[in-house]
């Protein structure tokens, strides 16, 4: 017995039993279709090693059932429709794999994105909606649906359930009453101005979303379970505007009172259960919470939900740690915890809650550039922290028939994934870190309270290493003799420094690593030169520590070269930065400090800008130096991450591990 043992008793959707509490939530499956709208290798392999994973349900990312209505690029995601006999086939081989490990899965299936279809997915006709209202990105006026292509959307709906079934799901999900997507449109009067059956009351505009659930019963029958994705709450403050945690403001969307009412008509039209969150495309950082989110920030909706209806409750957001999914059901917020980017992380999480290993979870750290920046991009689903996700075949582990003695000169990021993959190979590394501690630049960016999974991060990169028994030297330099030194390979993660100029003799600067780290004070004034992710995450630390701050930017917006930054991050950043008191100035330089004042040359003339305390937030530089020492030296010798290239920590271990895992 074990304080975690109410997250693995068995729970039941309509007439099918889960083995335990936990499911992994819904996110789009971009990479993981074939050109005929069925699962590809990658898709198979992905869900799969989620069910080994341990987790008791699985939902796919979005699926289609139209592909005429609405024109969705193929191959994007799979379509049940589209070629039935492709769908059922890829999808039998992958549902009964997942099987094999006693885990269920449902297909989320979607009528449509409608006014929030994602411009490269738009096909050369204009987006349709409930009425003409205008598009989510797009100067366009959306196209209203006739009332025979809604029942045309209803019949697939169930056509693609029928198919479901046949190719082996246990379920279905409803995308949905959720997120601001087509279904939900109709459901909030903001966005639905009809005047038929389908538009007006709250009955009426619920009217897709019943006959979608009796069409589905009515073809697979009523023990055949439906869930449908569900937001309470739209936190919409006017069309393309979203609203901040904490700020008042009247709601647009769907507020909790029709919440709460709508989800109990939902679950009297026979929905099995409702898994719930909140938000819009408007307010995208509610429906994808970044890490300046709160966790576990659905569950007082989840809860007023679970109170309202008889059928079971899901709920997700940053519900990653264990005692916070423990006290969700004890104290009566769900019935099942649902985990997204946390199984993109570690698909092991599971199994390893349930055998004891919490430390060896792999934290997820809600930068969202492995998931949602790449969907954005380049329309493939992955993790930062976790290179093999959604490439689980093509990243497997290479094991090692001759062993080799390798140094690795880092202890940052890089440095540190490199050292494990070499040890997880059978390699015999030896990690050198110049400083008495692991992390590198992790160190100070984990520093503000938000960003403290990124410290999690680190401490999970230590424990892997005294598992796999690799020796740490602390408060080493690396220099050519010691990589001279009887070793068959040297990588160097060296990393980067932060790049820094002069403003004048007694000018008070600083970099933002001295600050965040508290190597060097803040005074009560400060300003922060560089408007990039680091600047902005800097200054809204600083701002709710009750600093006053400006930040000054030589570009002409802020986080302009940050990339692929999702735009839940960089928008809810973006809002943060005004919404805490702190003043911007944009294609702006400075130019000196003198007397307690920070002189700045902007568009509208020189600025003279009090302050205490001056913070360089300007980018870093490579540290090379070792690398170009030892080339032509070194039997085999391997530069990555910041020391090769600055960018990002997804980069930095995703190189890492490319290269480790083919030494």
């Amino acid at each position: 017995m074990t304080q975690y043992d109410p997250l693995f008793s068995q729970v039941r959707i309509g007439a099918l039993t889960l083995k335990n509490r936990f499911a992994m939530a819904p996110m789009g499956p971009l990479g993981l279709g074939d050109a005929q709208g069925g699962f590809n290798q990658r898709g198979i392999d992905y869900y799969t090693a989620r069910a080994r994973g341990g987790v008791g349900l699985i939902f796919t990312g979005v699926t289609f059932v139209d592909n005429e209505i609405e024109e969705h690029g193929m191959p994007n995601c799979p379509n049940s429709t589209y070629n039935p006999v492709q769908f059922v086939r890829t999808s039998r081989e992958m549902t009964e794999r997942i099987h094999a490990y006693n885990t269920k899965i449902f297909l989320q299936m979607s009528g449509g994105f409608g006014r929030v279809t994602i411009p490269t997915n738009l096909g050369e006709f204009p987006p349709v909606a409930p009425s003409p209202i205008p598009h989510r990105w797009l100067d366009k006026t959306c196209r209203e649906l006739t009332t025979e292509e809604i029942h045309t959307l209803v019949q697939r709906f169930g056509e693609g359930a029928w198919n479901a079934k046949r190719a082996g799901f246990d379920g279905v999900q409803i995308h949905a009453v959720h997120e601001g997507y087509l279904i939900d449109q109709f459901a909030i009067s903001l966005f639905n101005h009809r005047t038929d059956e389908y538009g007006g009351s709250l009955e009426n505009r619920l009217r897709f979303a019943r006959e979608i659930v009796e069409e589905i019963k009515a073809r697979c029958g009523q023990d055949f379970p439906v869930v449908l994705r569900y937001s309470p709450k739209s936190f919409i403050k006017a069309l393309r505007e979203g609203a901040l945690p904490g700020e008042e403001f009247e709601e647009k969307g769907r507020d909790l009172e029709e919440g709460v009412a709508a989800a109990k008509l939902l679950a009297s039209y026979g929905y099995d259960a409702l898994d719930v969150d909140v938000g819009s495309y408007d307010a995208w950082w509610w429906s994808h919470p970044p890490m300046y989110q709160a966790k576990g920030l659905y569950m007082p909706y989840a809860k007023l939900v679970r109170e309202a209806v008889e059928v079971p409750v899901l709920c997700a957001g940053r519900m990653d740690d264990p005692e916070r999914a423990l006290s969700a059901l004890s104290d009566g917020v769900c019935d099942i915890i649902s985990l997204g980017r946390p199984l993109l992380a570690d698909p092991e999480y599971v199994n390893k809650l349930r055998n004891g290993r919490t430390a060896c979870i792999r934290p997820c750290i809600s930068c969202q550039e492995g998931c949602m920046g790449r969907i954005q991009e380049y329309s493939m689903i992955n993790c930062a922290v976790n290179p093999q996700t959604g490439r689980e075949r093509a990243t497997a582990y290479n094991p090692v028939l001759r062993p080799k003695r390798v140094l690795v000169a880092g202890g940052g990021p890089a440095g540190m994934e490199a050292a494990r993959v070499l040890a997880e190979r059978g390699h015999r590394p030896e990690l050198f870190e110049r400083t008495g501690c692991l992390g590198g630049n992790l160190l100070a960016a984990g520093a503000p309270p938000f960003k403290e999974d990124e410290l999690a991060l680190v401490r999970w990169y230590e424990n892997e290493l005294r598992r796999l028994e690799v020796p740490i030297h602390l408060n080493t330099t690396v220099d050519t003799e010691l990589a001279a030194s009887g070793f068959d390979a040297v990588v160097i993660a060296t990393g980067s420094t932060a790049k820094t100029f002069s403003l004048g003799e007694g000018a008070p600067v600083c970099t933002a690593a001295h600050i965040l780290t508290g190597q060097a004070p803040c005074g009560n004034r400060a300003v922060v030169v560089g408007g990039g992710l680091v600047g902005c995450e800097t200054a809204l630390w600083l701002a709710q520590s009750g600093k006053t701050v400006t930040i000054v930017e030589a570009l002409d917006r802020l986080m302009a070269v940050n990339r692929p930054l999702c735009d839940a991050n960089s928008e809810m950043l973006d809002r943060l930065i005004p919404f805490h008191g702190i003043q911007v100035l944009t294609s702006a330089s400075v130019k000196s400090w003198s007397g307690g004042s920070l002189r700045v040359e902007a568009a509208g003339g020189p600025r003279e800008l009090p302050c205490d305390t001056i913070i360089l937030a300007v980018g870093f530089r490579e540290e090379d130096g070792l690398y170009r020492a030892l080339e032509g030296r070194a039997p085999e010798l391997y530069l990555l991450g910041d020391a090769r290239k600055v960018s990002n920590i997804m980069y930095a271990i995703w190189d890492a591990f490319e290269i480790a895992n083919h030494i």
